[in-house]
């Protein structure tokens, strides 16, 4: 046998009378000589060359064209101009004209039938062309618009080209790996018939108890065990932070920032560190009351190994739950950064300074509405597909406040920024969003305009502040220009922007900033020398208006900017819009950067308040609470029930209790999340909902109608 396989690079024939059996000493298939490298953790990492997919790199998906956007005319036929908008003119191009017309002629496709109606054969020849030649004479092919474009995109040189054609790609799942990332050899390795990537697209709890059931051979047992108990340890920790929806192949660029952080805490809960001091920003983000309990004792368990957490919360169930408080204030801004109070709930209560202690108390509370809006029409959502969303038809009712609730992963973020939100943005503002999975959405002509209000920065720079966003900054400077002084200098606004040249500071361009590198460390920024962060020379700082110049107006908060513009309407409106959301205590001139998401938030809903409504628009927030204390909540609430009461629409992604127990009407989502969501639970009025046995949100909402 040895001899054998040394003469035979290790492959080996047995006899046993008539049988003959193949054997190979090698790592590969003695039959087809297919090998495989000795399997090792790498193997199973996308992120290694070992493991990942040769076809998309690990990303599991390429970018290629999407055939939908160059069809997204098909109601039109060639000669109506359907490719028009991918630069294959029938208008204007004569090349475009001559290949259309031998590609008629040669596979008798009708150029004046919309495309939607051609058979699909000759749809694939316009996309994707034909190797047969369309005249004798010339020999011309048709290689097909998609491949026209993809063909262009990646042998062309100018930038400008690439971005055109990046409008009609998407990203696409690998054809290869089909979205799992890894290679065929990774995939080939199966347990229980099963390979990695089956297991990463279970949900967190299924896998769970799916690894529980699971039964091996005694020896195989013995080497199990031990890797098991590894598995299912960590993964009970992401169930006891809530997170037993998300499916581990779940990528992290789609996660909130309250799910990435409870990803964190589960981490370091498995670590079993003793000693630690773990500061935690607004854990409870995103996640619904019922999983409140969860979070609040995985808290305790880390206290109890020995631990320190210092947590920013605004949740009354943890501050609650807290051993200690500590309460800064009393308000916000300027009118903070006081301690107000420390110890226990009672201590907070007994402290006559602080605002959370007066609705901790029930002094202070946020009141359910007397009376209910009716709705007359709705906006019909029908077939709704999206992620885990499972064919459902809802009807959203317009010209009252309606909160979309359920636990987290129950597919309500799917349905309203994943379906609603991009057909409305397309359909009334025009814009090119690419559109989730659903059949169809009726009633849009109810609505003539659609606005997102999310936590995104109002400004990825310093230049960028709420004066800027708000459109403030414009009457400032013109009020500036129609001051004695600048008119016998003759400045005009131009002059009082700080992004153009002239009246701005040269040195630092009018940030007001230099920024230093600091090579092997991060850079940093430091006051610039010449202007002193006053981002203006000293010739438009000479300018003023009642003693103050441009600069001082700038570092002016928006509280003493209502008295300083109480004279001037088109300034005072925008003002007292950020007043109304809780924002008197920023600067007009504060930097976007150094904005919270909630701030961010309330400045684009006070740039919509200061605008004269049609009544016919829809206000779409995406958990809008997020960094907001009691007393911030209620000025929420008020401000969206004034748009409501404008005629208009407001539609909000909600976990808070108070907000949801002021809206007219909520579509409550469920039952559970991940897979086992996507479903209607029940919809109606605030106590209609809290009536519904089934419902979680029913349930804990219950209480909160009694106050």
């Amino acid at each position: 046998m040895e001899t054998a396989l040394k003469l035979a690079d290790g492959l080996v024939i047995a006899v046993h009378g008539e049988e003959r059996e193949l054997f190979s000493t090698n790592f590969s298939c003695p039959e087809c000589g297919y090998s495989l490298e000795e399997i090792t953790p790498r193997l199973f990492s996308f992120n290694a060359p070992f493991g990942a997919c040769p076809n998309c790199t690990g990303l599991g998906y390429t970018e290629d064209i999407d055939e939908a956007k160059i069809l997204k005319n098909s109601h039109l036929s060639v000669n109506q101009g359907a490719f028009n908008h991918t630069g294959w003119n029938i208008f204007t191009g004569s090349m475009a004209k001559m290949y259309f017309g031998l590609v008629s002629k040669k596979f008798g496709i009708d150029l004046n039938v919309p495309i939607k109606d051609l058979p699909r054969k000759q749809i694939e020849i316009l996309l994707y062309g034909s190797n047969e030649y369309l005249d004798d004479g010339h020999r011309y092919k048709f290689e097909g618009i998609s491949k026209n474009l993809k063909r262009r995109y990646y042998e062309s040189s100018s930038e400008f080209i690439k971005f055109e054609i990046r409008r009609f790609m998407s990203e696409q799942t690998c054809n290869v790996c089909h979205g799992s990332r890894l290679n065929t050899a990774a995939l080939s390795v199966k347990i229980d018939k099963k390979s990695i990537a089956d297991f990463c697209e279970m949900s967190v709890e299924n896998l769970y108890d799916y690894l529980d059931k699971l039964k091996f051979k005694k020896y195989e047992q013995e080497i199990a065990d031990s890797i098991l108990k590894e598995i299912k340890a960590r993964l009970k920790f992401l169930i006891d932070v809530g997170l037993n929806y998300l499916t581990l192949s779940r990528n992290a660029q789609t996660l909130s920032g309250g799910e990435s952080q409870r990803i964190r805490l589960a981490t370091q809960i498995g670590s079993g560190l003793v000693g630690v001091l773990y500061i935690l920003d607004e854990p409870s983000i995103g996640l619904h009351q019922r999983d409140n309990d969860r979070l609040l004792s995985t808290l305790f368990k880390l206290r109890d190994l020995g631990n320190t957490l210092i947590v920013v919360e605004h949740d009354e169930d943890t501050i609650r739950a807290a051993d200690y408080i500590v309460d800064v204030g009393p308000y916000a801004g300027v009118h903070g950064g006081e301690i107000v109070a420390t110890g226990s709930v009672k201590d907070v209560i007994n402290s006559p300074n602080s605002i959370t202690g007066k609705f901790l108390s029930g002094e202070e509370k946020i009141e359910v509405p007397s009376v209910r809006r009716k709705p007359k029409e709705f906006l019909e959502v029908k077939g709704a597909k999206e992620h885990n969303l499972k064919n459902i038809n809802v009807k959203v009712p317009l010209g009252v406040f309606t909160a979309v609730t359920g636990v987290s992963g129950s597919g309500k973020s799917s349905l309203v920024n994943g379906v609603i939100y991009p057909y409305l943005s397309n359909e009334l503002n025009r814009s090119k969003l690419e559109l989730g999975k659903f059949e169809k959405i009726e009633n849009v002509n109810a609505l003539d305009k659609v606005i997102l209000i999310d936590q995104a920065p109002i400004g990825r720079t310093p230049r960028s502040n709420p004066a800027t966003y708000t459109g403030l900054f414009t009457p400032i400077r013109e009020l500036f220009a129609a001051t004695q002084d600048a008119k016998e200098r003759g400045y005009s606004a131009g002059r009082f922007s700080f992004n153009v040249k002239g009246g701005r500071c040269e040195v630092c361009e009018g940030a007001g900033l230099k920024e230093i590198e600091m090579y092997f460390l991060p850079d940093i920024e430091v006051p610039c020398e010449v202007c002193k962060g006053k981002r203006y020379n000293r010739e438009t700082l000479e300018v003023k208006y009642k003693g103050k110049n441009i600069s001082d107006v700038l570092d002016m908060t928006v509280e003493e900017a209502m008295n300083f513009f109480e004279n001037i309407p088109s300034i005072y409106n925008k003002v007292k819009a950020l007043y109304d959301v809780g924002l008197g205590y920023i600067k007009l001139g504060q930097s976007a950067t150094t904005l919270s998401g909630g701030e961010a938030q309330r400045v684009k809903l006070a740039t919509e308040l200061a605008k004269k409504g049609t009544g016919k628009t829809i206000y779409i927030l995406d958990e809008p609470t997020t960094g907001l204390h009691m007393y911030d909540v209620k000025k929420l609430i008020a401000i969206l029930q004034r748009l409501v009461d404008g005629g208009n629409t407001v539609l909000v992604i909600e976990h808070n209790l108070d907000v949801i127990k002021s809206a007219d009407y909520i579509i409550d989502l469920g039952p559970e999340g991940g897979d086992k969501g996507g479903e209607i639970v029940t919809v109606g009025t605030p106590e209609e909902v809290a009536n519904c046995e089934k419902s979680y949100t029913g349930k804990f909402l219950k209480p909160y109608l009694n106050n």
